[in-house]
């Protein structure tokens, strides 16, 4: 059974929650763990001999130490690169949290020092007209790292979505700044002292714009060792 269960969210879409979730994965096995990495549902997947397949997921599944099947990683695999209700719907599929509970719980089964779910797009990104993708780390009880991408507007994204996921009961483990664009933002170092300051979990690293780095290069810019403490 795995030990330790994380679950990655995101301030919004397209922050850099692959590359991040994938840096903790390359930083786990350095340290000596045994990880697995899943993401539930994806969309935006593209047509292969084998299926539809997703790239985030399939880095997932190359920077876990387990050898798992691609269904296994990504078990709702969807075509349309738009949010997944719609694209779900467009597929003619449902979608529920209890169903990717289920996914995720015959995961945790599985033994690893760490299984790390990535999430889609943000903290209430929906997954039907009732529910949406936060159901299921609160069912599963995760602590959850939020990666907070540094442009404008991401103070208020941040705090926002740091105070979800309190709201929801779950414990925030870290947060990871990542420059997600290649260009800085004004006034970074303010925005960085400002998060610092007011979100209630450590930073457990800030990672720089590399165009075309590796999870192994990614992962010397994190600092893991809090989220194995408990």
């Amino acid at each position: 059974m795995a030990k330790k269960t994380l679950f990655v969210t995101g301030t919004d879409t397209e922050v850099g929650k692959t590359m991040v979730s994938a840096a903790i994965l390359e930083a786990a096995k350095a340290a000596g763990k045994r990880t697995l990495g899943m993401k539930p549902i994806a969309s935006g997947c593209e047509s292969t001999p084998e299926g539809l397949r997703n790239g985030d997921a399939l880095i997932l599944q190359r920077e876990a130490t387990e050898t798992l099947a691609y269904d296994l990683v990504n078990p709702i695999a969807l075509a349309p690169a738009i949010a997944p209700h719609v694209a779900a719907a467009q597929a003619g599929r449902s979608i529920s949290a209890g169903r990717l509970v289920g996914f995720c719980r015959g995961m945790q089964m599985r033994p690893a020092d760490l299984l790390l779910i990535e999430g889609a797009g943000g903290w209430r990104v929906p997954l039907n007209e009732r529910e949406t993708y936060s159901a299921v780390p609160r069912e599963l009880g995760v602590p959850v790292v939020l990666v907070v991408a540094l442009r404008l507007g991401c103070i208020n994204q941040a705090l926002l979505t740091a105070e979800a996921i309190r709201n929801d009961g779950l414990v925030l483990a870290g947060w990871v700044a990542n420059h997600a664009e290649p260009v800085a933002m004004s006034c970074e170092q303010e925005t960085l002292d400002y998060l610092m300051e007011h979100i209630r979990a450590p930073c457990l690293g800030v990672i720089p714009w590399i165009e075309g780095a590796e999870p192994a290069t990614l992962s010397g810019y994190l600092g893991v060792d809090a989220l194995f403490e408990n």
